[in-house]
């Protein structure tokens, strides 16, 4: 598969800096990233993963199964994954699923996992919750969902040429995710962070401690003022996080 179709690298880095893989929300796209990969310039090699049927994909239809998202991107990855030192995946929301099943078929298919797997706005795949089914309700109330969540730009949701470019590929997440079932296999043996909003009510501190319970490694939750998009008021913040764990070499010591 060609991975310039699938991957965006927005800034620079040293050939020895660590690597991190990004993955965007439901709706969401590779660019979503691009201010936490200016934070990171010079420090990490960020890399965005960008799915079909948005921005300059969006004449190649959406994917609707988060399996089948997570096997073709984990293909794209196979070639370069163990090149070099081991990557850490970040994940935000629906991304955070997604950063997860694609560790799990790079570890499978090559015996070496991420070096650490940062998931940012989603309960743990173990936490099952009834989801509302948004992915096939009326326009009105799936545009409702996303103004409530924050994330999108009011003038965005109210543009009715834009809407028509970003409803399908969103119902499509939509669906990926409220359909989406946690399949049993090993664990995962890298770290895991967790960060959530402490007013995101689609994670609770049960939800988010329950990662752990999906690597054999060390699990820590971290909260941050905000609701479902938090992250995106703490930009700085999260790239000195980043740039912290990632300073220590694949094994965990300090650098």
């Amino acid at each position: 598969m060609n991975s310039d179709l699938w991957l965006r690298r927005y800034h620079s880095a040293p050939p020895a800096a660590p690597r991190l893989l990004c993955f965007a929300h439901a709706g969401g796209s590779a660019s979503f990233w691009h201010p936490l990969s200016a934070a990171l310039e010079g420090r990490v090699a960020v890399t965005a993963v960008q799915y079909p049927g948005r921005q300059d994909r969006y004449a190649e239809p959406p994917v609707d199964d988060l399996h089948r998202l997570a096997d073709r991107i984990a293909e794209v990855l196979l070639p370069d994954w163990t090149a070099g030192a081991p990557a850490a995946l970040l994940g935000h929301s629906m991304g955070a699923l997604l950063a997860y099943e694609t560790a799990r078929r790079l570890v499978a298919a090559t015996g070496r996992g991420p070096r650490l797997l940062v998931v940012s706005g989603r309960r743990a795949p173990s936490a099952v919750r009834g989801e509302k089914g948004l992915h096939d309700a009326p326009d009105e109330l799936l545009l409702a969902e996303l103004a409530e969540l924050g994330g999108t730009m009011p003038t965005v949701l109210a543009d009715p040429e834009l809407r028509e470019l970003f409803l399908p590929p969103l119902r499509a997440d939509y669906r990926a995710v409220e359909t989406y079932a946690h399949r049993e296999g090993p664990l995962l043996a890298c770290p895991v962070t967790v960060l959530t909003g402490d007013r995101d009510d689609k994670v609770t501190p049960a939800e988010a401690a329950a990662w752990s319970g999906h690597t054999e490694g060390p699990a820590e939750v971290r909260s941050y003022p905000g609701g479902h998009f938090f992250l995106t008021d703490h930009q700085q913040a999260l790239a000195d996080l980043l740039a912290g764990l990632l300073a220590a070499d694949p094994a965990g010591r300090p650098a």
